[in-house]
């Protein structure tokens, strides 16, 4: 059963900080995980979050490899399944995730990379007073579309070392929100199909990524309230006609997705 939309994540991460959403968030915080946020942490927020976006990583995929499934259940126990947006392409996904509204509202409908001038989950968290990362792959949706705003921006080659840039980060702990994008499976679908052997070994890649940056999270915020948090976009289907992988389709394979949450309390609280 659908909890929401992607766009859920933005009122969702605004509510385990308790910061206000956006002006244009138009969904709650997603019920399963406020509850669990409440049984976990009671009345207090978060004080730290790391979301880590993989481009392309569509429920479709994660059924058909379990064992994955369990190593990010292992970080992020809380699976709320949500739906994409339509057309489930990455900036207009991605502008919804962070903006908390649907495209008629945000106005991003196609595939095209503007700044956004509309009100943010990072404008939220900006007025809130909190320090925002965003280490992306140089040129990507995530990277361009908030530009011109007070937070730290990390534009890196590709995904080794945007890891490796969050890596830094969390041992510095100088951020309360540090967004992670990464696109070397929707790279590879596009280039040959969903479950080909690239394909496969770049979801393996990004599961050993959420798995690494998870565990230096959970580190470097030990004694700190904290959230880690696993959004995707959209899913992807094969292109008969084409022979390789594409989205931008109203079909499951590329509109529904799992986003996943781990909520943790301060080992110095007990």
């Amino acid at each position: 059963m659908l909890e929401g939309t992607i766009a859920s994540l933005t009122p969702t991460v605004c509510g385990l900080f308790g910061v206000d959403p956006p002006v244009l968030a138009s969904e709650p915080m997603l019920p399963s995980i406020n509850a669990r946020f409440r049984a976990t942490l009671g009345e207090e927020a978060i004080e730290r979050c790391l979301v880590y976006c993989p481009d392309a990583l569509g429920d479709h995929v994660w059924s058909r490899f379990p064992e994955h499934v369990s190593t990010v259940s292992a970080h992020c126990p809380h699976r709320a399944r949500v739906s994409s947006v339509l057309p489930p392409k990455t900036p207009v996904c991605f502008a919804s995730v962070f903006t908390g509204a649907p495209p008629a509202r945000h106005g991003i409908r196609q595939p095209e990379r503007p700044v956004l001038t509309c009100d943010t989950l990072f404008d939220a968290f900006i007025r809130a007073g909190k320090r925002i990362a965003i280490v992306a792959v140089h040129d990507s949706s995530i990277d361009l579309m908030y530009r011109n705003r007070s937070l730290d921006y990390f534009s890196e080659t590709y995904d080794e070392q945007v890891t490796a840039r969050v890596q830094m980060l969390l041992d510095r702990d100088v951020h309360d929100l540090v967004v992670v994008y990464h696109q070397e499976y929707d790279d590879q679908l596009h280039a040959t199909q969903p479950f080909s052997d690239t394909c496969i070994r770049a979801l393996g890649n990004h599961v050993a990524t959420i798995s690494q940056l998870a565990t230096a999270a959970k580190s470097a915020w030990v004694n700190r309230r904290h959230a880690i948090v696993v959004a995707p976009d959209h899913g992807a289907h094969l292109d008969e006609e084409l022979g390789v992988g594409d989205h931008g389709l109203d079909i499951p394979e590329d509109m529904r997705v799992s986003h996943w949450y781990g909520i943790y309390g301060a080992a110095s609280a007990g």
